[in-house]
């Protein structure tokens, strides 16, 4: 698992600002992840961003969350961030990684 895993980051920001159960808040995100083709395990923090900021408001007005769009909008924002200067996916990284 990486360092900082997108699923457990977004999960843990909502629960820290919305009312709802662990399972509910867990359930909404993989909801939204599922809409729009992925799964919490594997995600990257730039896609979780857009899942964040175009399917989890629905989500979470369907759990009772009121105008839940600015705070997906600052979470978007925090969770695009987690990838940023992450050495293990610079391109250096990455090329070796490929080449053994």
């Amino acid at each position: 698992m990486e360092a900082t895993d997108p699923f457990q980051f977004v999960c843990d920001q909502l629960g820290e600002r919305v009312k709802l159960d662990r399972l509910a808040l867990r359930g909404a995100v993989r909801l939204a992840l599922k809409a729009a083709g992925f799964e919490a395990r594997g995600v990257q923090p730039i896609e979780m961003a857009v899942v964040v900021s175009r399917m989890l408001p629905k989500e979470l007005a369907s759990c009772g969350v009121s105008d839940p769009g600015p705070l997906c909008e600052k979470l978007a924002s925090a969770v695009s961030n987690l990838g940023a200067g992450s050495a293990s996916d610079s391109p250096e990284a990455i090329f070796r990684r490929l080449g053994g």
